[in-house]
């Protein structure tokens, strides 16, 4: 009898960094780079392009960029209605803004969109992933890529009753079940979103219970600066809890560099050589189910990685000055494609 066909790994490195507001921080090595919005202040594209030639220099294999709310040039319906309250003395053309993400050769722009990324410098460690996209986040003010979010509860002290063209559950419906990777620039409810100063949670119910229904690898996001940091998130699926989209546990992350003037990465290993809590326990299987809670097929899906890497520590009015974060570095095994 031939032996068993077993799946190869090959430890990928993610580079993961968000809400960058300008700035070009040092980057280090990695094999993929993730951008989870705010590239801008506002979306001008002296910014944009100061940004993207920064993207375009970085050495990864591939690189992976979404926008945020304040990228407001992205937003063409958005910028056509309230360009000028950010733009009154020189209006940017959107389409151009637009073009010097989606015309650049090494960038993958997504925008509310997947893509199927192989890596291939290695020859016989090639591996692939499947990557969702998303620049939206709760609405807050008037900025782009906003959505209202849908009230789960009576007591929901959040402004989430207007009425809105599309539901938050809508919108995150279309993250397809395949994903590996989902970017979005807002973090899901209750998981590395605490906007401290104003206590309370910033995230996004209604994509937390689509990431219940997806259970990518990874889940990265960025958005509420000070939220920085990561969570392992062990899902319910077999109603343990007795309550819909639930979790069994959340491991937080304790960031190896957070010692003031640590050379040291904001390192997260998720291989089988991992001291925190072992490889991540997520195979990334398929299933053609279509169902809500599309659970056939897709056992293997039990843990994801939650990553806010916000570059940005401090948000306006930046009581004490401005602080930045380092990127967060992911480490994360992946099946090596056959030939």
């Amino acid at each position: 009898m031939p032996p068993e066909n077993t799946l190869r790994y090959r430890k990928t490195r993610f580079v993961c960094i968000s809400d960058t507001h300008n700035q070009t921080p040092r980057l280090p090595s990695g094999d993929v780079l993730i951008h989870a919005g705010d590239l801008t202040n506002q979306g001008s594209i002296s910014e944009l392009s100061k940004t993207v030639k920064w993207l375009e220099r970085a050495d990864f294999e591939a690189k992976i960029v979404i926008a945020g709310n304040h990228d407001v040039t992205l937003d063409k319906q958005f910028y056509e209605e309230y360009g000028s309250y950010f733009h009154n003395q020189s209006v940017q053309s959107p389409d151009e803004c637009l073009d010097l993400l989606t015309a650049s050769p090494s960038i993958t722009y997504l925008n509310h969109s997947s893509a199927a990324i192989e890596l291939t410098k290695s020859p016989n460690l090639k591996v692939s992933f499947n990557v969702f996209g998303s620049p939206y986040s709760p609405r807050c003010g008037m900025w782009a890529f906003g959505y209202d979010e849908t009230s789960h509860s009576s007591s929901d002290s959040r402004d989430a009753n207007r009425s809105s063209e599309k539901t938050a559950a809508d919108l995150w419906s279309a993250i397809p079940l395949d994903s590996d990777i989902v970017v979005t620039h807002t973090p899901p409810y209750h998981h590395c979103d605490e906007f401290f100063s104003k206590r309370r949670a910033m995230g996004c119910e209604d994509l937390r219970r689509a990431l219940w229904r997806v259970r990518p690898r990874l889940a990265v996001c960025g958005h509420v600066h000070e939220g920085r940091g990561v969570e392992r998130v062990r899902w319910d699926l077999l109603g343990k809890t007795k309550a819909p989209y639930a979790e069994l546990e959340v491991a937080r992350w304790e960031d190896p560099s957070a010692a003031q003037g640590s050379k040291k990465l904001s390192l997260v290993n998720l291989t089988a050589r991992s001291s925190w809590e072992g490889a991540l326990d997520n195979d990334g299987s398929h299933s053609t189910q279509q169902g809500i809670t599309a659970l056939g097929g897709r056992m293997g899906r039990k843990e994801t990685c939650v990553v806010n890497c916000s570059i940005a520590a401090t948000s306006w009015p930046h009581a004490g000055g401005k602080r930045f974060n380092k990127p967060i570095v992911v480490d994360l095994e992946l099946p090596i494609i056959a030939d």
